[in-house]
């Protein structure tokens, strides 16, 4: 009974400290580009998928000129990244389903990580404002342009970070 409670500890501690760092990523150098721009224009939208029992994590940072995108599983200690440019048409593409307006109407849903679950996160830049959702499939009304941002975002992906 002890190893489970540990493995569970670790789970838990580990994405306590994976999601911040996830979220302050570059963050610095998008508040001082966003300052000169437009304040309802997406500048930066990241897509996560993180948890399971053997803390697998796919993490994908999109700005209107590039992508990153990276994977790994905790347990296996393995790492694989990828950069990729993007022309102004595939950003343009990728944020023409999500609506500024609209995004605060999007509903988060309970962290599945707790059950060894994978939470799919989203967040979305603008000068003005940072927009996280969780597990946000479940809203079925309001996800539609997030899936719409996913679809194109997997036109440009290689398939193993789909």
């Amino acid at each position: 009974m002890m190893p489970a409670i540990k493995n569970n500890y670790l789970k838990l501690l580990f994405s306590l400290f994976l999601l911040p760092a996830f979220f302050s990523c570059d963050r610095k150098k998008e508040q001082i580009s966003a300052t000169h721009q437009r304040p309802n224009e997406i500048t930066f939208i990241s897509l996560s998928h993180i948890g399971g029992e053997r803390g697998d994590y796919k993490i994908i940072k999109v700005t209107k000129d590039s992508i990153h995108a990276e994977k790994g599983v905790a347990d296996q200690q393995t790492h694989q990244q990828w950069n990729s440019a993007i022309t102004a048409q595939n950003w343009k593409n990728m944020i023409a389903s999500i609506k500024i307006k609209n995004l605060d109407e999007i509903q988060s849903s309970p962290s599945q990580q707790s059950v060894d679950g994978i939470d799919e996160t989203f967040q979305i830049r603008t000068p003005k404002k940072s927009h996280i959702y969780v597990n946000s499939y479940a809203d079925t009304v309001h996800y539609k342009q997030l899936k719409q941002f996913k679809e194109q975002l997997n036109l440009i992906l290689p398939t193993e970070y789909q």
